[in-house]
């Protein structure tokens, strides 16, 4: 699991890190909001957790930038000072999906960050169960098959895993290492054109272009994205490449 904090209080961030790593959970630090803006919108994260006050603009201002852009649909657990319901109110109509007040205790912090992640890859799992079509693509779960425009490629257990990874993250930055763990388990630091290799297969195998309705984008140095496109659109507006 890679949660991304945002927290301009040195303490409380280091809290906050020992007590997720103490459950095995990973956690990458920003004290101001536009870097931390910059990391949220070109990596992979699983979670974010937000402080409201900060120098400059604040954690919702920020929540709310988050949620405007690229379709960024991670949850956000806020943990912050301010415990007026106002303040809550505020904070979840901006796109909080959760709440904590300050200090944090370290199980309570713990629980209610698997809750946020189930939550999520329960609804993705019921999504999946319940449309096993993305646009022309049909998906066989159980057979591990795809197919296109009455096509059915060959494709490996690998491949397959892959290919319903993204569709799942439609519109999702998914980088390099987030996908190595993710569906090959390995580290994500590991330096290997596996990723590569697969993306550009995947795309060649079910015709991942824009007149099929999908496309995918390499986002230099950060990984991939498959995106929903306009079916009718020319083939040239297609701006992924095979070589990253």
């Amino acid at each position: 699991m890679s949660i991304i904090l945002l927290e301009d209080d040195q303490g409380i961030a280091d809290n906050v890190r020992a007590i997720l790593a103490s459950s095995g959970i990973s956690c990458q630090h920003f004290s101001d909001g536009e870097r931390f803006l910059y990391a949220a919108l070109n990596r992979t994260w699983d979670l974010a957790i937000m402080d409201w006050q900060l120098p400059g603009r604040s954690g919702v201002e920020v929540l709310r930038d988050l949620r405007m852009r690229q379709r960024w649909a991670m949850p956000v657990l806020f943990l912050t000072q301010r415990d007026d319901e106002s303040d809550i109110i505020m904070a979840l109509d901006a796109g909080a999906d959760d709440y904590m007040i300050k200090p944090p205790r370290s199980g309570e912090l713990c629980a209610r960050v698997r809750a946020l992640c189930r939550r999520v890859n329960s609804t993705q799992d019921e999504s999946a169960d319940q449309a096993s079509c993305f646009g022309s693509y049909q998906f066989d779960f159980d057979a591990g098959t795809v197919t296109i425009n009455g096509e059915t490629p060959p494709l490996t257990d690998m491949d397959f895993k892959l290919a319903r990874f993204m569709f799942e993250n439609c519109n999702r930055l998914l980088t390099r290492e987030y996908l190595l763990e993710q569906i090959w388990g390995l580290r994500g630091g590991l330096k290997t054109r596996t990723v590569d290799t697969h993306i550009s297969k995947l795309r060649r195998l079910l015709q991942l272009y824009p007149e099929n309705g999908f496309r995918v984008k390499t986002v230099y140095q950060r990984g991939y994205r498959l995106e929903s496109v306009d079916s009718t659109a020319s083939a040239d507006t297609e701006t992924a490449d095979d070589a990253s």
